[in-house]
């Protein structure tokens, strides 16, 4: 992913768009700290449609006593 500045992003945000549309994101910059990103719809809708793991597990349908915990002591690594 390629990182630009803003100031050069602003001057050929038609460039930056048309890069991430064929699958080239960009990493927008301000003052050297990575502010923002520039991707495709396809992608953005492809990541947001994702769900949270917590989610996942919420709709899982386990309920208590589905799974076995692992009571063995941790191994003393001598730290």
């Amino acid at each position: 992913m390629r990182e630009i500045q803003l100031r050069d992003a602003k001057a050929s945000l038609s460039a930056v768009v048309d890069q991430a549309v064929a699958g080239e994101p960009s990493v927008i910059t301000r003052h050297g700290r990575k502010e923002a990103v520039v991707l495709s719809f396809e992608d953005y809708q492809r990541l947001s449609s994702v769900p949270s793991f917590g989610r996942l597990l919420a709709s899982s349908g386990l309920v208590s006593g589905d799974l076995d915990r692992d009571e063995t002591p941790p191994r003393d690594f001598g730290g």
